[in-house]
């Protein structure tokens, strides 16, 4: 992995985003898991359009803190009093922001989304700009923290979570990864809650310099970026991160099996960085393979099930105790009670629903049991796959 760095990195002006160098990119560079250690407008403006499948951005957050911040003891709080923190006023804070979010967006292929992190300083006038540049907002999820800084001076509440806010490139995105089955089969069997419960970047995770002192001062978990990765991002993904920092995202890519580019235009952050991916061991790629969900999987008619032979025109269908019974027509329908309609029509009129999925609640009789058409229906799915 190399660290590819522009002709000088330029630093943001605090009262405009319009003065960024350029770097000239070698032919043929793969933007496949590298840094840029440039200013992430200039990079952003260089990528080519639709080539990302996710982008997860932890800007700024303009923490606008008016001095230092003390303990109850009067020890100083290591705060976030860094100069990319810095802002001259909110108008230039939301020129900055409009301006790497359209730039994001022209980099992301039509079905990619994009997270974006930050608190109530920023948050609100993120995704009000989000909205304006056409992207389509999905959820916004809550990171409550296991183990929140407290508040010391006791004038407010607790700043006990972060929001992420998850949108879609545009309102027509609609086959955007989401990996509902999964989410719902490791919460046992329960919707995954767009309110997640995870600790703070501490301890050996934790990046600290020779001194003993941080490196990054807002150092992400990495539990928070997998879970991002692993609910909207597959296998061999690029994953951007324009705002790289010490390489949260770029590690938990490359143990996922996933590939990233991040920007970042601090040298010591980039350099960091790439010095803690290198040291990461991807998983086997057994653990990885991402099971086609139900939406995935190829339609099949029940006619099919005619055409292939596995099932004769006049067989009886009933459900799994055999209280109703149904008989198959050889155009693919099914008749019970003098009433001609689909699988799923009849399972509903027979048992008085307004509803029904024919494939699981009808079955034919093989023997002594009863078979759900719906194993025909995997069968044919399988060899729909191998061919």
């Amino acid at each position: 992995m190399r660290i590819l760095r522009s002709e000088a990195t330029s630093q943001r002006p605090r009262d405009s985003v319009s003065r960024t160098r350029s770097f000239t990119a070698p032919a043929g560079l793969s933007f496949r898991d590298q840094i840029l250690n440039e200013d992430c407008l200039a990079a952003l403006a260089r990528l080519p359009e639709s080539s990302v499948d996710l982008v997860f951005a932890d800007p700024p957050y303009n923490l606008q803190l008016a001095g230092n911040l003390t303990r109850p003891d009067q020890s100083l709080v290591d705060a976030v009093d860094d100069d990319w923190d810095q802002f001259a006023s909110f108008a230039a804070y939301d020129e900055f922001t409009r301006a790497w979010l359209a730039g994001a967006r022209r980099a992301m292929k039509p079905n990619a989304t994009l997270f974006v992190i930050g608190s109530y300083h920023n948050i609100f006038r993120v995704g009000s700009i989000l909205q304006d540049l056409g992207f389509w907002i999905l959820n916004d999820i809550v990171w409550r923290k296991a183990n929140p800084m407290p508040n010391f001076r006791g004038r407010r509440f607790t700043n006990a979570h972060e929001t992420l806010i998850w949108a879609a490139r545009d309102s027509n995105a609609k086959k955007y990864t989401f990996h509902y089955e999964a989410l719902k089969a490791g919460n046992e069997d329960l919707q995954a809650r767009s309110d997640w419960y995870l600790p703070l970047c501490t301890g050996a995770e934790r990046l600290k310099d020779e001194g003993g002192n941080k490196t990054h001062p807002t150092q992400k978990p990495e539990a928070l970026l997998q879970r991002v990765l692993l609910s909207t991002s597959n296998p061999g993904d690029l994953v951007l991160d324009p705002f790289f920092g010490t390489g949260t995202t770029g590690a938990v890519a490359k143990r996922l099996g996933r590939h990233f580019l991040g920007i970042e235009r601090d040298p010591v952050y980039a350099k960091a960085a790439a010095e803690r991916i290198a040291m990461v061991e991807p998983l086997s790629g057994d653990l990885l393979i991402q099971p086609t969900s139900k939406r995935e999987e190829p339609r099949v008619a029940f006619v099919t099930l005619l055409d292939n032979g596995m099932i004769a025109p006049g067989t009886d269908l009933s459900d799994a105790k055999g209280r109703y019974v149904a008989t198959v027509r050889p155009d693919g329908q099914i008749i019970a009670n003098g009433i001609v309609g689909s699988i799923h029509k009849i399972g509903a009129l027979v048992q008085g629903l307004p509803a029904c999925n024919g494939w699981t609640f009808w079955h034919i009789t093989r023997g002594k049991e009863r078979v759900a058409i719906d194993s025909f229906r995997s069968e044919i799915r399988a060899a729909l796959k191998v061919a």
